[in-house]
């Protein structure tokens, strides 16, 4: 038996579209996978199952951060980004517009807490308090912005310049503050004949800079993807029926969005950690662990990673 026929043979075909479970769609959005043809009970199965990744690097952040005390906005912060995966699990399943809110509308406060913990380090509390007093009004200003008009280019937008706020000002910091620190540091380390040894500062920022711009290429990525999706949607329709199921998942293109974005801003979740940790002068009881490409980064302490060498 070939290839194709043995493909062909385990292949099955899709549903007709048809009125499934949730009844009648109110989200103001819908996307190129159509809509109850996989199941009954579930309008979208791929984009749906694929939130799953956030729940899972959701709880591996809150793990990490409350097993090597990571400062407290960090585990909020992945809070956040769990609710974005679940409010968008539920949104696909049901394609109900107070789901696509909380799916949408979490994106923005996630990365408002992103901005509070990049932009308060080292500020005093009354410069704290005044930000996330200003955080929270500009979250309330999108929200109600949002839900009056119902223009999902607005929240786009949004989202779009707070993610760029919050990335080019770590860039800014890693480069202009933490870099000169770590140099300061390194030379004063040399002088200590029983420091430890740690990678140089040029090491250290080149790791993060492959950690950022993985990151970004990876969500700019799946971002590409799910534009080609929509505007070709009609075409890629076609193609799916004609490979079928299970095969014709790969060609779900918002559902590789979901993947792709997850991974993406998991990454520079992590990067502000090992950015926060570093300009805590924290290098020599912190290391960014980043093994490969197919492995998620997570700032550990060196003790545990002493104590795991020694077993």
């Amino acid at each position: 038996m070939s290839v194709q026929s043995l493909l062909e043979a385990l292949s099955f075909p899709y549903h007709e579209p048809r009125h499934g479970f949730w009844g009648e769609k109110t989200s103001t959005l819908n996307f190129c996978e159509e809509d109850y043809v996989m199941s009954y009970y579930c309008a979208e199965v791929c984009n749906t199952l694929t939130n799953a990744l956030f729940v899972w690097l959701g709880l591996k952040g809150i793990r990490g951060c409350i097993k090597y005390s990571h400062p407290l906005i960090f585990i909020v912060t992945f809070a956040g980004y769990m609710v974005v995966g679940l409010g968008s699990t539920f949104f696909h399943a049901t394609l109900k517009y107070p789901m696509q809110l909380v799916d949408e509308l979490a994106m923005i406060y996630t990365t408002c807490f992103m901005c509070f913990a990049t932009f308060t380090y080292g500020k005093s509390v009354r410069f704290s308090s005044l930000l996330g007093a200003s955080l929270l009004w500009l979250s309330w200003f999108i929200t109600t912005r949002y839900y009056k008009t119902k223009d999902p280019q607005f929240h786009q937008d949004a989202y779009a310049v707070l993610t760029a706020t919050v990335v080019f000002s770590n860039m800014w910091i890693m480069e202009r503050t933490l870099r000169p620190a770590l140099k300061t540091r390194e030379e004063s380390r040399k002088r200590e004949a029983r420091a430890p040894r740690l990678p140089t500062t040029n090491e250290m920022i080149r790791q993060m800079w492959v950690l950022v711009a993985t990151g970004l290429s990876v969500f700019l990525g799946g971002y590409l993807i799910w534009n080609l999706d929509n505007m070709y949607c009609n075409t890629i329709r076609k193609w799916r029926h004609q490979i079928q199921l299970p095969w014709a998942v790969v060609l779900e293109g918002h559902s590789w969005w979901h993947l792709m974005t997850g991974i993406g801003a998991y990454f520079y979740i992590v990067w502000r950690i090992w950015i926060h940790r570093c300009l805590d002068g924290d290098e020599d009881k912190f290391q960014l662990v980043w093994p490969s490409f197919f492995r998620m980064p997570e700032v550990v302490a060196l003790e545990d990673m002493t104590d795991k060498k020694r077993k």
